[in-house]
């Protein structure tokens, strides 16, 4: 995958592909079985997630590289997106596609000098002036959030669905592929998608669901409808 500025000279077929993978976006949880995390996560692949983003605050480093190597060879099986939360020096040692950073992180330049031009950098944003930064800074894609109260993260910075879609639609015009994350799960996935979102970043709606696959297949199921239906809108 290349950097911004080659996406933006490459057009919009590049930009179409992005936004395909980042459509459904699994962020690990915290449980302490890391047997049973992998379980989860190759369910979830199977039921169509497109990319696992490693995020673990409480691990040692040793341990997140050996999962992540896991999560590597299960993302590459599974031709999914492996993305690894702050951690650069664990997303350079696995093998990452990108790494993912908060506003109180290591800045976007910073991760770029470290990573090179061929690895993606998406960068949180819960405000419109968040979201501007990162597009001046030239990242690949921003984490829109949290849309709403989420336990994955207690003490999250709400954005709702109408600072959702102010970050939307100013990331649309420069082709920047927008994943909302916060609180999203098959109830209300529907209306996060109708602020023109490109993906949904999801924990427990995948991760503590009964049937992984199953929850997973449902929202990359009404990702495609809602595309869809946007698709005939636009050519109508």
């Amino acid at each position: 995958m290349t950097g911004r500025k080659d996406r933006n000279r490459a057009g919009e077929a590049l930009w179409a592909k992005l936004r395909d993978r980042l459509g459904i976006y699994l962020v690990t949880d915290e449980r302490p079985d890391l047997d049973s995390l992998l379980g989860v996560v190759r369910q979830a692949l199977a039921g169509g997630t497109t990319t696992v983003q490693l995020r673990r605050k409480h691990d040692d480093g040793r341990v997140l590289v050996e999962l992540g190597h896991e999560l590597r060879r299960l993302t590459r099986e599974f031709g999914a997106l492996y993305i690894v939360n702050d951690r650069v020096d664990v997303a350079l040692l696995t093998d990452a596609d990108g790494v993912h950073v908060g506003q109180s992180d290591i800045a976007y330049a910073d991760v770029r000098r470290l990573v090179g031009p061929n690895k993606l950098i998406g960068v949180s944003a819960t405000t419109l002036a968040e979201a501007e930064n990162a597009l001046r800074d030239g990242a690949d894609y921003i984490g829109a959030g949290a849309v709403y109260p989420t336990m994955s993260k207690d003490d999250a910075e709400i954005s709702g669905l109408d600072g959702l879609r102010a970050i939307v639609e100013t990331a649309a015009e420069a082709n920047m592929p927008v994943v909302a994350i916060g609180g999203i799960n098959q109830s209300n996935a529907r209306e996060v998608l109708g602020t023109g979102v490109d993906g949904l970043a999801v924990v427990s709606a995948i991760m503590k669901a009964a049937a992984p696959a199953a929850a997973s297949m449902a929202l990359r199921q009404l990702v495609r409808s809602v595309r869809e239906a946007d698709s005939m809108g636009q050519k109508q």
